[in-house]
């Protein structure tokens, strides 16, 4: 019987790949990742699911559904943590027109507390302003947005063997109307994520309203952090709602100069969601974000208490150290996942 099912498996394969030989390529988009995945394990190592943020590509020139799909693929992930742009552009979301190149180091620049060139402030200032005016349009179109577009999303991500565990749309915040924020939640379910993601909004009155609209629509919510992040930073979320949970960044919990960073995962993974992983140097040794293995965030350790105690949340790649010369993000995060099968070795 064995053989019988083996055989049959092989020329089913067969039969595929040579379907797809004759075919036009226009006419099976999706099949390439297909046949690159095929024997493929994916990235569920030793049984730790590494996943990555789709912002990790933000780099690259193209950030359509199609294009993150072939990044995703060539990274060799098969789950991910997908933010708002690529799946409500494929929903037909009106076109944001700024320009983001450049943005986020001067965030980041903001955020560490350095100051800002004049023109500096001036392309902040006005990113700022272009990013308001289509918040506004993107709310509006929210409202009627084509639903069936996400779950033809979630076909098409599924076919090439990418599963979609969360999304993170920019649907959340205090300044979003209930039905916005339900709408998010909505199309997170078609996508066939467990939970949404969002930065914690430091603010409780909002935590509970996420929480409450969550347990409504039945899909939970993830809090993420940077270097505000605490042992007890999510305390008050968690007990406001059991929608409510925590999207842990470890690499900023320990940039942060919190104690026992593996130990605070033990303790709190029943309420982990997802958590993202860099490497970074703790805040007495400079806080930079490197390489993984040059800093200071004990990556392997996390992830074998991950496989020891078979927690099933996913680590989630987020690329954010400098992309060396010569390379591109999907190979960096390439290496990343390969840093993470030698951990699990």
């Amino acid at each position: 019987m064995k053989s019988t099912v083996n055989r049959r498996k092989f020329l089913g394969a067969a039969s595929a790949l040579a379907g797809a030989a004759i075919l036009p390529k226009s006419s099976v988009f999706g099949m390439p990742s297909i046949i690159d995945n095929f024997g493929n394990s994916g990235s569920k190592i030793k049984g730790v699911q590494i996943g990555v943020i789709t912002y990790s590509f933000r780099e690259m020139p193209d950030q359509s559904a199609e294009a993150t799909l072939d990044y995703i693929r060539k990274s060799g992930i098969t789950a991910i943590e997908l933010m708002g742009g690529p799946a409500e552009d494929f929903a037909g979301a009106p076109k944001n027109t700024f320009d983001a190149s450049g943005i986020y180091p001067l965030y980041r620049k903001r955020q560490a507390g350095e100051d800002l060139t004049a023109a500096e402030k001036k392309k902040l200032e006005d990113f700022q302003a272009a990013r308001k005016a289509h918040a506004e349009e993107l709310s509006q179109w929210r409202l009627k947005a084509p639903m069936q577009k996400f779950e033809e999303f979630r076909k098409m991500y599924n076919k090439a063997g990418i599963k979609i565990y969360a999304f993170k749309p920019s649907a959340f915040g205090k300044e979003n109307s209930d039905a916005e924020i339900e709408y998010g939640m909505k199309a997170a379910k078609l996508l066939g994520a467990s939970h949404v993601t969002l930065e914690h909004p430091s603010d409780d009155a909002h935590t509970l309203r996420l929480g409450k609209i969550g347990e409504k629509v039945g899909m939970k919510i993830g809090y993420h952090g940077h270097e505000q992040q605490t042992p007890t930073f999510w305390d008050t979320a968690i007990q406001q709602s059991p929608a409510n949970g925590m999207n842990l960044d470890f690499g900023h919990f320990v940039a942060a100069g919190n104690a026992n960073p593996v130990e605070f995962v033990q303790a709190k993974h029943e309420h982990i969601f997802s958590m993202h992983v860099k490497d970074r140097k703790t805040r007495a040794h400079g806080g930079a974000n490197l390489p993984w293995g040059e800093g200071d965030t004990p990556i392997p350790a996390v992830l074998k208490l991950m496989q020891k105690n078979k927690y099933k949340f996913p680590a989630t790649v987020e690329l954010e150290y400098k992309i060396p010369e010569g390379s591109n993000s999907v190979e960096e995060v390439k290496k990343c996942l390969e840093f993470c099968k030698r951990a699990l070795g």
